[in-house]
């Protein structure tokens, strides 16, 4: 299972209304985690290294847009306070 990370136009975020997605926050911590759905997100502020459970990590910070598969089992560890916007599919 792969973490897709990439850079969104003004453009791409302002089509698919991501600006109006839900808004989650975390303070700086480290806790595991399981993607019960498939889950986007555009992380607004903040940085995260995703560790998966095969020992792949992830850098993921502000401005980057990120999809997470349904069933994927991690551990996020947040060096920078994390506020996103996300949606659940």
């Amino acid at each position: 299972m792969e973490i897709e990370v990439k850079r969104l136009t003004e453009e791409e975020i302002e089509r698919r209304g991501i600006r109006s997605w839900p808004v989650w926050t975390c303070g700086v911590e480290r806790f595991p985690w399981t993607y019960e759905k498939d889950e986007e997100c555009l992380i607004l502020e903040g940085r995260v290294i995703v560790e998966t459970s095969d020992g792949k990590k992830v850098e993921i910070k502000a401005g980057d847009f990120v999809k997470f598969p349904r069933g994927l089992s991690c551990v996020w560890d947040v060096t920078h306070p994390i506020r996103k916007h996300y949606s659940l599919g």
